[in-house]
């Protein structure tokens, strides 16, 4: 069903893009801004890793160290290469997955992490992040990232035509009123979808944990310590980065849900304990 969702969703990006490029009249135009956005996101993909390994300042683990002996468990039993493994010194209990695909992986915690969960539920959390690995979500987020920046790009455009009066490409004048309303919604309709994608990756990545490690309940007791240790110990983290965290590290601002990455933390809780009762997953 999340599978079903996601492809869903891409869909309406997909046809998002083409109205927005077609109501400006610019398959030119539309292909330009796609180009642009691609090439944008594919050198953030292919450098994900250290990009934002470098940003949190993370240091490679020892082969020794409890987390990477987890890691390497969950790893061997989820049948994937093992990833790197990375600590982030910041109190908050936090830890995300990036890398361009199941080869090129790492997983990073935060040194909050390792302090309040135990054993069991840190395979929660491990489980989860190598679901993302294993479901190649960073590749789908690139890919949503991509159409969501080309249609930014294209509503900005569209702002600059209606000023300046664009013409569609068979001479017909397009409505600036028209142009201007694309204008301002297109990027707010992106980003819902966008988010909405995010939060389905979210669902499937811990069914992926549930699985893995042995018993759902651990990564939902994980979840339930992370959610309150999230409001009660800020993190400095970068919006963009939002959505790589098991759960959203700015948890304690308030958001709309529409414009969250992650799903509620409640939900995904009741569901891993449907999971237990049922015996499916």
């Amino acid at each position: 069903m999340n599978t079903l969702k996601t492809f869903l969703l891409m869909i309406i990006m997909t046809f998002l893009l083409m109205f927005i490029g077609n109501a400006i009249g610019g398959r030119n135009g539309m292909m330009i801004a796609l180009i642009f956005a691609a090439v944008m996101n594919f050198f953030s993909y292919w450098f994900s890793d250290k990009i934002v390994l470098t940003m949190y300042k993370a240091q490679p683990l020892d082969s020794n160290s409890k987390i990477y002996q987890i890691v390497k468990r969950i790893a061997l039993k989820a049948d994937i290469p093992m990833p790197k493994v990375y600590l982030i010194e910041e109190q908050q209990a936090n830890a995300f997955a990036t890398g361009r695909n199941p080869n090129h992986a790492a997983v990073a915690v935060t040194r909050g992490l390792t302090e309040i969960l135990d054993d069991d539920e840190l395979s929660g959390v491990i489980g989860h992040e190598l679901g993302h690995i294993h479901n190649r979500d960073i590749l789908i987020g690139t890919i949503a990232a991509t159409m969501a920046g080309a249609i930014m790009m294209l509503a900005n455009m569209a702002k600059w035509a209606a000023i300046f009066g664009g013409r569609r490409d068979d001479d017909r004048d397009g409505s600036p009123l028209a142009l201007i309303v694309i204008a301002i919604l297109a990027p707010v309709a992106s980003m819902m979808i966008q988010m909405a994608i995010s939060r389905t990756r979210e669902y499937k990545a811990d069914s992926f944990g549930a699985k893995v490690s042995g018993n759902p309940l651990y990564l939902a007791r994980a979840l339930r310590k992370l959610e309150i240790g999230a409001m009660r110990t800020p993190m400095n983290a970068n919006l963009a980065t939002e959505n790589m965290f098991i759960i959203s590290p700015l948890t304690g601002n308030k958001m709309a849900k529409l414009f969250s990455t992650h799903p509620s933390t409640a939900d995904r809780i009741m569901k891993l304990e449907e999971m237990r009762e049922t015996g499916i997953y």
